[in-house]
């Protein structure tokens, strides 16, 4: 598969045509479609336009950057002019926006093709994209599995190669989790950092933007775009985006990488432990520095970050109430109705929690290391259906388990890199992440880029075969 530095220099050398990338991305889009599920519209006739004109511009020295004429898909909870977006759900099947969404106006102008929508969970609120209105999206490493959700077509398109980028939101792991479990790479940005004008909400404490995408380089790349103050999005900030130039193994010195004693290494699949560690090696052979970090109590933060994400979801669709029995599905009807029993006492004392926890984070975790090396999940994607895991003799419910090593991460506003750290003997792809301070996806992408030259030089990368 080809990644956007590769497709983009093709492109300029004319050895192919955003034409014939889009004839590409559809036709294997469909070719899939039965299998994988990944789309819940496709948009072959605007689509080859858009390339046709693409391809016009480049000749004619119009050259908008190294996004130009490559097919991208978006998450069907982001606004498309004309399109229908439907957030996953029958409440808005027929609901065709009037305007784009800012990242799809962001990624439109740097010169990005539009193939299609792509299918999630509903409402953005679960990690399995079982759709009960729009069929469930399958894992392409192995499709009797979950792809992760809530953006699992961005997941599962990007791992086929069908796009070169899967737009995808981020409330409680919605990039890191899809990303883990179809083995993508996938960047969940601070909270401000990117504009979320034009998406459906869910938790407006904890929503983000993301891309999901090839390479670590393919995240810089799009996380360009995408990023940056946007004042019909007030949560914003006006701090200047900063992209690393990522060199060919480029170095780590003086970096410091925390490897957590607790709460991350506990009740995880051998395998995902194992993963961490080789990356923590790749690092170090960077020149980074490789720290034993204790965190404090991310359990209890886990817990007041479930009140809050319960209340505001409850809240957001609260105004569709009435039909949340006949046009909602009987996975997220509950945790809404879950929402609607939340005290303003206990949403206040969740938020006051969090905040203490921010500062307790930023002394304890942030002051001691550069960014911390976690897992994303704690196992590979599970099977369809299955609603329990047992690791170490702890029996879970697959949601919560799937979440455990996310949710902090949003209600802390941090940024978050997910990629691929290994694979299970049936090769279900293990996931890492790597998380930082405010506002330092620079540097989380100098770290990641730094691992992942040396992850493929290894010989350790796979690509999906189907």
């Amino acid at each position: 598969m080809m990644t956007i530095l590769e497709a983009a220099a093709a492109l300029r050398a004319r050895k192919i045509s955003s034409h014939e990338l889009t004839v590409a991305a559809l036709s294997r889009a469909r070719e899939l479609q039965p299998k994988l599920n990944t789309f819940i519209t496709f948009l072959e006739e605007s689509a080859l336009a858009r390339a046709a004109a693409l391809d016009d511009e480049l000749a004619k020295g119009n050259d908008r950057g190294p996004l130009h004429g490559l097919p991208v898909g978006h998450k069907d909870c982001f606004y498309t002019k004309g399109v229908p977006s439907t957030d996953g759900c029958r409440l808005f099947a027929d609901f065709v926006p009037d305007y784009d969404a800012a990242v799809v106006e962001k990624l439109d102008t740097a010169g990005m093709v539009t193939i299609g929508k792509l299918n999630m969970h509903e409402l953005a609120y679960g990690i399995t994209s079982q759709n009960v209105h729009y069929g469930g999206v399958k894992n392409p490493w192995r499709t009797d599995c979950i792809p992760g959700g809530s953006s699992g077509g961005s997941g599962a398109a990007v791992a086929t190669g069908i796009i070169f980028c899967g737009t995808g939101t981020d409330t409680g792991g919605s990039v890191r989790i899809p990303s883990s479990y179809c083995g993508t790479v996938g960047l969940k940005t601070t909270f401000g950092r990117v504009s979320r004008y034009g998406c459906y909400a869910l938790a407006p404490s904890f929503d983000t933007m993301g891309p999901l995408v090839r390479s670590v380089r393919c995240a810089a790349l799009t996380y360009a775009a995408m990023a940056g103050y946007d004042e019909r999005d007030p949560t914003t900030r006006r701090k200047p985006v900063d992209v690393p130039q990522l060199e060919p193994d480029g170095r780590l010195d003086g970096m410091r990488i925390g490897l957590a004693n607790n709460f991350f290494n506990e009740r995880v699949d051998a395998g995902v432990l194992a993963g961490v560690e080789t990356l923590a090696r790749l690092a170090e052979k960077a020149g980074a520095r490789i720290l034993r970090i204790t965190v404090p109590d991310i359990l209890a933060l886990n817990n007041a970050t479930l009140v809050v994400q319960l209340a505001e979801s409850c809240h957001t669709f609260a105004p569709y109430r009435d039909r949340w029995e006949a046009e909602v599905g009987p996975v997220v009807r509950p945790l809404l109705e879950r929402g609607l029993t939340v005290t303003a006492v206990e949403y206040r004392n969740a938020l006051d929690f969090i905040t203490q926890f921010r500062e307790r984070f930023a002394a304890q975790v942030l002051a001691e290391c550069d960014a911390l090396l976690v897992p994303s999940t704690p196992f590979p994607a599970p099977p369809i259906g299955q609603n329990a895991v047992i690791i170490d003799g702890v029996e879970e419910e697959v949601r919560i388990a799937t979440t455990r090593f996310q949710r902090g991460v949003n209600s802390l506003g941090l940024p978050a890199l997910a990629l691929p750290c290994g694979y299970a003997e049936d090769s279900r792809p293990y996931g890492a992440q790597i998380i930082g301070g405010p506002f330092t996806e620079a540097l989380l992408l100098r770290v990641g880029a730094a691992i992942e030259d040396r992850w493929v030089a290894g010989g350790n990368a796979r690509q999906v075969a189907i």
